[in-house]
């Protein structure tokens, strides 16, 4: 029996803000050596942050994470715990996003990433360079490059996030060489399915080379991405830990290394595979450490889950569809709590409330972002009165809808002010006629001029307030440039800028059956549209919300021509004729391609899907295009 206590922890890191990042690992860490844990993995750049994107280039930068490291590793050296954490390292004119092994005091080596992803939000490859099977370099004293760490307990193999996406990556070879442990630092953002994504990939590693697995992820947000935290300790396929997401901390379980060693013993396959490696192929070299790990005399045997060696424990499972809408909610909020809380340049949260469904979801987004930031045994109150709303309407806006303003914002303590704009939008459309030699503005223009009123009108009172003011537009409708640039486009952060219309609802309506507020049902009762123009309905003036929808997947994440999309509606809308099909698929790629120009001016968006419309860090459609190609 060789028994050792595996811990994996959650960060949220700021970039650059190596000093308070390092002071966070560092409790965490003599807390682990408290609990007598033998080996801890931290987040990936869990030092100076992530992404850092082009700061890598400013040598203090890389500095200032090479002294913060030597700072852990003098603060933990009477600790015997083994600690794994992530930054970045400069050696010559290259740089790497690299793990570090500390043990004792020590910087026993670093580890660079061999995978660097340059897709959807990833671009690595830009700032950093690739870690090689054989690597070995000199950074600073330290060894950097394809190595593994020898300690009294057994051989440990380091690597960094995407290496372990793909099969190719260099755990086999570690593994080969004679690693039984291997952890992984990650920074690998949330969206919507990844939890499962993740847990399938990382027990299918673990299972394909019979070893023990530890994943450490970031928690948080960063910009526009939002980290779910978490982690696992996979043995040899066997899901042995699944931490706690959505907040920091560190969770920790017992393995019997023995275990690992026998079932790569018993299996056949992977002790050929391995010696057929072991005789063509050099060997990754271990680097040892003389200290003595923690004790693990104290280490209990690990009890089944479920108290069975012979069946799973019984549990019921949430449904998919719920557990995936409570995510999104809570990634949601954590990305406003982050955003307001690392960038130190707000105060409280502002709200522009119509009583439509965006804003109201954007609005209990809000406000579970502000109980995040208050301590947990504050009063309810206390969350709503970080935020404030107003409710600004026009000659346009209908009672139903400032009813359910009303309704919700009480019902979460929310101020909620009312400031009417009919005198200021008669004021401007007068201006609009002299400007334009006393012709009348058109319609879309006389709309245009409600929404930028409030806009402005919410900008004057956040520079004064310290307010982080939120924008509140849809992905849908972002889509399809149903916004006012100036106008319902503003804002410091967008929301749910990357949550489509029916995602929308269905997280209203999930949040009514968690929370029973009156005020959703109110909204939901409501038809959806900006209540710029008298009886105006969205669906009208576009397409069906699921149609929408529908379109935008087809067309902007599978890259469907409109002639494709077309047909696909027909599986998806058999009720749907023909023609009505052609006709929304090619409205939808021609609204589309003409609302780029708008959506590349909205504010930094939370990124929550497999498909988000940021052009600089997601879909980078250009802005001049024509779609003649789609042509028949």
């Amino acid at each position: 029996m060789r028994l050792v206590k595996l811990a994996v922890a959650s960060v949220s890191p700021t970039v650059g803000a190596v000093t308070s990042n390092v002071a966070r690992v560092i409790d965490l860490a003599r807390q682990m050596a408290a609990d007598d844990v033998t080996l801890g993995a931290f987040p990936e750049q869990v030092i100076g942050g992530y992404p850092p994107e082009d700061l890598v280039q400013w040598r203090g930068f890389l500095a200032g994470q090479h002294r913060s490291l030597r700072h852990f590793a003098a603060e933990t050296a009477d600790l015997a715990t083994v600690f794994v954490l992530g930054l970045a390292v400069g050696v010559g004119g290259q740089v790497f996003n690299a793990a570090a092994v500390v043990h004792r005091g020590r910087i026993l080596g670093y580890v660079p990433k061999e995978k660097l992803p340059t897709y959807n939000v990833f671009y690595e490859a830009r700032t950093f360079s690739r870690g090689v099977a054989g690597l070995h370099l000199d950074a600073d004293g330290i060894p950097l490059g394809d190595q593994l760490f020898g300690f009294d307990f057994g051989t440990v193999a380091v690597e960094v996030c995407e290496d372990a996406w793909s099969p190719d990556g260099p755990m086999r070879r570690r593994c080969y060489s004679g690693a039984e442990i291997v952890v992984n630092v990650s920074a690998s953002p949330y969206r919507v399915g990844i939890d499962a994504t993740r847990r399938e990939m990382l027990a299918t590693r673990a299972a394909d080379n019979q070893a023990t697995l530890l994943y450490a992820n970031a928690v948080g947000g960063q910009d526009g991405l939002v980290y779910d935290g978490g982690g696992f300790v996979f043995q040899n396929g066997r899901l042995m830990l699944d931490a706690p997401r959505f907040h920091e901390g560190y969770a920790a379980t017992v393995v019997d290394l023995d275990r690992t060693r026998r079932l790569r013993m018993e299996h056949s396959t992977w002790r050929a595979d391995c010696g057929q490696f072991q005789g063509e192929r050099a060997l990754v070299p271990v680097v040892m450490s003389g200290g003595a790990t923690a004790d693990r005399s104290r280490l209990a045997y690990p009890v089944p889950d479920g108290g069975s060696f012979f069946l799973p424990a019984s549990r019921t499972a949430p449904d998919a569809r719920t557990a995936a809408l409570d995510d999104l909610f809570e990634a949601l909020a954590l990305g406003v709590k982050s955003y307001m809380e690392k960038t130190k340049a707000f105060r409280t949260i502002g709200v522009a409330l119509s009583g439509g469904r965006d804003s109201m979801l954007s609005l209990l987004v809000a406000w579970r972002a502000a109980q995040m930031l208050g301590a947990p045994e504050e009063p309810a109150a206390a969350a709503g009165a970080r935020i404030t709303a107003f409710y600004m309407p026009s000659r346009h806006s209908q009672p139903d809808t400032r009813l359910a303003a009303e309704t919700l914002a009480r019902e979460l303590h929310v101020a909620l002010h009312t400031v009417p704009i009919g005198d200021a939008f008669d004021r401007e459309l007068e201006a609009t006629r002299q400007m334009l030699g006393g012709e009348e503005p058109n319609e879309a223009t006389r709309q245009n001029i409600q929404a930028r009123v409030r806009g402005q009108r919410m900008w004057n009172w956040a520079n004064t307030s310290g307010a982080l003011f939120l924008q509140t537009g849809d992905m849908s409708e972002k889509a399809v440039g149903y916004t006012t640039i100036g106008g319902d486009l503003e804002g410091a952060l967008s929301v749910i800028a990357n949550v489509p219309k029916t995602v929308v609802t269905a997280l209203l309506e999930r949040l009514q059956a968690r929370h029973g507020f009156e005020g959703i049902p109110a909204t939901l009762r409501t038809a959806p549209g900006p209540e710029l123009a008298d009886d105006q309905v969205a669906e009208h003036e576009l397409m069906p919300f699921p149609v929408l929808d529908a379109c935008l997947h087809l067309y902007a994440a599978e890259k469907m021509s409109p002639a494709e999309v077309a047909v696909a509606l027909g599986s998806l809308f058999p009720d749907l004729a023909a023609g009505a099909r052609t006709g929304y698929a090619g409205r939808f790629a021609r609204l589309f391609t003409q609302s780029i120009y708008k959506w590349v001016q909205s504010p930094l968006s939370l990124h929550v899907g497999s498909l988000d419309l940021d052009r600089e860090r997601a879909l980078q459609m250009p802005v001049v295009q024509q779609n003649e190609w789609s042509d028949d």
